[in-house]
């Protein structure tokens, strides 16, 4: 089975052409775009009000209990490009990407990050994903988060 493949690309999802057709892949690069750049709600401790914590609504339905989509990355947008910036971004990967380990689509998911660029503006994040019975698949994504 195939999905339509959403890639990644300057701050933004998108679906590409394959032929007359729109590309399709496995689901993983979309499962973890989807993942990765969809806001998840911001815990109650992190000084948001609560009519700006952002998620999506779907979560309030969820099938399990605190099963949530996205990713808290969005709250780094205003923050420094700091060792510990990278740090917390790095986490709120791992955070976000941790359902492909649970629900068995991965056997590991390793996350890096890293800050680009001589004005030290863009975050990259590095997914490595390894699955049993298919190749190891390494996804990079550098545009996603502009520091101040």
């Amino acid at each position: 089975m195939s999905d339509i493949r959403t890639h990644w690309i300057d701050l933004g999802g998108d679906w590409r052409l394959a032929g007359p057709s729109l590309a399709e892949d496995d689901g993983l690069e979309t499962a973890i775009v989807i993942s990765l750049f969809t806001d998840r709600v911001a815990d109650g401790d992190a000084g948001i009000a609560a009519t700006a914590r952002r998620g999506w609504w779907g979560d309030a339905y969820a099938d399990e209990a605190g099963d949530l989509i996205g990713s808290r990355l969005w709250l780094l947008a205003r923050e420094k490009s700091t060792p510990e910036v990278v740090g917390r971004a790095e986490l709120y990967a791992r955070e976000a990407l941790q359902w492909l380990v649970t629900d068995g689509v991965a056997r590991s998911v390793e996350v890096t990050g890293e800050v680009l660029g001589q004005a030290r503006q863009v975050l990259a994040l590095a997914v490595t994903v390894t699955r049993s019975s298919k190749p190891v698949v390494q996804f990079r994504f550098e545009t996603f988060w502009k520091g101040q």
